[in-house]
């Protein structure tokens, strides 16, 4: 599971330099490949953060054990 963590770590980390637009919408993108932004009712660093942990998320919950008690049924139903 360490792996897992350290694996979401690195393939979510910001690249490039912040951009503000005039309309002002501050920017960033992930190694991803997504664009990660601020909106109406969050800033930039909230939205990084809320990107990161469901990285860290996804990449645990499909290496945990079998068995293990979760707060969330997994597999995600689409």
């Amino acid at each position: 599971m360490r792996r897992a963590k350290v694996r979401a770590a690195t393939e979510h980390t910001t690249v490039g330099v912040v951009r503000t637009d005039p309309d002002g919408v501050v920017s960033i993108a992930c190694a991803c490949g997504m664009t990660l932004t601020n909106g109406p009712t969050w800033s930039l660093d909230e939205h990084i953060r809320l990107h990161r942990a469901e990285a860290r998320f996804l990449a645990l919950a499909a290496v945990a054990p079998d068995g293990i008690p979760r707060l969330v049924d997994w597999p995600l139903q689409s």
